[in-house]
């Protein structure tokens, strides 16, 4: 899935709003457990502090994210 793909799913869970950004993606503290984000492009996300548990993250592009502090169990 490409950045516009993975931001549309990400709208679609309420994670996210607007129109997608150019640049890096602040996700810092979203709430994304359970979510399907199978193929996602993540990379370059500051994805701290997310709650991730649970979520179908395979295939999923987090190159060069921050997770710091995310919730990945």
């Amino acid at each position: 899935m490409n950045k516009v793909e993975t931001w549309r799913r990400l709208t679609d869970l309420y994670a996210v709003e607007g129109e997608k950004p150019e640049g890096k993606w602040n996700l810092r503290k979203a709430h994304l457990s359970d979510a399907h984000l199978i193929g996602a492009d993540l990379s370059g996300a500051d994805l701290s502090g997310t709650n991730l548990s649970g979520a179908n993250l395979i295939g999923a592009d987090l190159s060069v994210s921050n997770l710091s502090g995310a919730d990945l169990s």
